[in-house]
């Protein structure tokens, strides 16, 4: 659909004549694309280099920055290292966890988006070594770069949780909606289970930063609402579970959220932070100010702490104080995403530290910002380029309904359809954003087209 169309589209529902049908259409046809689409500029002239550019990660970020790169650049090496060949769409893994998609919705292949020109070398990362411009692969290939983008993404530290194993995700009422696409689905067994018979639900996020923090809280509504639609509310409680004093990072989302957790009977702990879990009796520890505290469940949905990956956790690239040293994340610039000590290093993505961008449509924000500095960088020229801190997170309130949350570093709400989607109401055409429009846009993100 062309862009104008969307347009008169959205220009219609803020006057109140968009039906169902129409706004369908316009879901399916990419209106996420105007909601992850950063200010538009004209097309610039290929810039001449030979620069040799590595990537590290092929995830959305790694992807999207390579597909960027290869347009803005003529003659530049650019060659993307990840060792993984299937490619997750992530923000679906909550929908397939829901009994809303399969599990095939989230995978197709890694090499479907590599850019014409960009080798891909299917490794992973072992080493970071910044001080001499090269990375080091698992199997012991040294490659060299002049500029380097790493775009790793995080690691999901289940082995942190004393006592899980994610075999056995899916049974005896464990679920954990982030590992695979397999076991978002075996997620979703569990948790239909739990709905037909009721119990103790708990729920809970982990006492790091994390990929798309919203998804724990949406899984939680998400449950609630299945529980009503079967008859079973009366039988269950739900207990959520937040590791500091808020259930949201911006203050007006944390009143929205508790007040919703509050109508629908979902009790709330605060600064307990899951720290043990004994599987056969169905027992979960929390670590609280008060010691340990227990918790008996039918229903579990773990979420592991996440970090930077080891090879990034090890190397001189990490923070080297403050809070974000202890988990490895990138030291950046938050705002043009370029390392601190090193210029020719930038991060995009899960592993960059900065204080908000956990989720794609931050991917999408960050990305043409680190190029363009990269870019103007090789050039001999500086970038006015900025990113703010925009992230996005569709939450899930009920099903077939959702909340469109947009905002910045400075916890700014920042709606991108102003009068058309209030970010705290729960909408049926947020759920429509979530559900259809976000994932082809996802994909013409990854090809550097939105």
């Amino acid at each position: 659909m062309k862009q104008e169309v969307v347009e008169q589209l959205v220009e219609a529902a803020g006057k109140g004549r968009l039906d169902r049908r129409a706004f369908l259409t316009l879901g399916a046809a990419g209106a996420g694309t105007i909601l992850l689409r950063p200010a538009t500029a004209q097309a610039a002239p290929r810039v001449k280099t030979t620069a040799n550019i590595v990537i590290a990660g092929a995830g959305a970020a790694g992807l999207a920055a390579a597909s960027h790169l290869a347009a803005r650049l003529d003659g530049a090496k650019i060659t993307l290292v990840d060792a993984r060949k299937e490619h997750f769409y992530q923000p679906g893994f909550t929908l397939v966890s829901s009994g809303i998609k399969p599990a095939s919705y989230v995978v197709s292949a890694t090499r479907d988006y590599v850019p014409a020109g960009v080798e891909l070398v299917e490794e992973g990362v072992a080493e970071f070594d910044p001080e001499g411009k090269k990375i080091v692969t698992s199997s012991g290939k040294a490659i060299a770069y002049d500029y380097l983008v790493v775009a790793t993404g995080c690691k999901l530290d289940y082995a942190a949780i004393a006592g899980m194993d994610v075999e056995q995700i899916g049974n005896n009422g464990l679920g954990s909606i982030y590992h695979s696409p397999a076991k978002a689905e075996a997620t979703w067994r569990a948790m239909s289970n739990f709905a037909d018979n009721g119990g103790v639900g708990v729920f809970l996020r982990p006492g790091t930063e994390m990929k798309c923090a919203g998804a724990p809280l949406k899984y939680t509504f998400i449950t609630d609402d299945y529980l009503r639609r079967r008859g079973n509310r009366g039988k269950a409680e739900l207990i959520y579970n937040a590791n500091n004093k808020a259930l949201f990072s911006v203050p007006i989302v944390h009143e929205k959220v508790r007040m919703l957790f509050e109508d629908r009977g979902v009790k709330v702990n605060y600064e307990r932070i899951l720290e043990s879990i004994d599987l056969g009796k169905r027992i979960a520890v929390f670590k609280t100010a008060l010691g340990p505290i227990e918790l008996q469940y039918d229903f579990i949905n773990v979420i592991p702490p996440m970090r930077a990956p080891d090879a990034v956790r090890n190397s001189a690239l990490r923070w080297q104080e403050g809070g974000w040293a202890n988990d490895g994340w990138i030291e950046v610039d938050k705002h043009n995403l370029r390392h601190k000590r090193f210029d020719n290093v930038f991060a995009v993505g899960d592993v960059a530290g900065v204080p908000k961008g956990k989720t794609a449509a931050s991917v999408k924000w960050q990305v043409p910002v680190a190029v363009d500095h990269l870019v103007a960088q090789i050039e001999g020229k500086e970038s006015s380029a900025h990113y703010g801190g925009y992230t996005s997170c569709p939450l899930i309130t009920r099903l077939g309904q959702a909340m469109l949350i947009e905002f910045d570093y400075k916890d700014n709400l920042t709606p991108s359809f102003p009068g058309v989607i209030a970010p705290l109401e729960e909408l049926w055409i947020s759920w429509v954003m979530k559900t259809m429009a976000l994932k082809p846009t996802y994909i013409s993100m990854l090809r550097g087209r939105a």
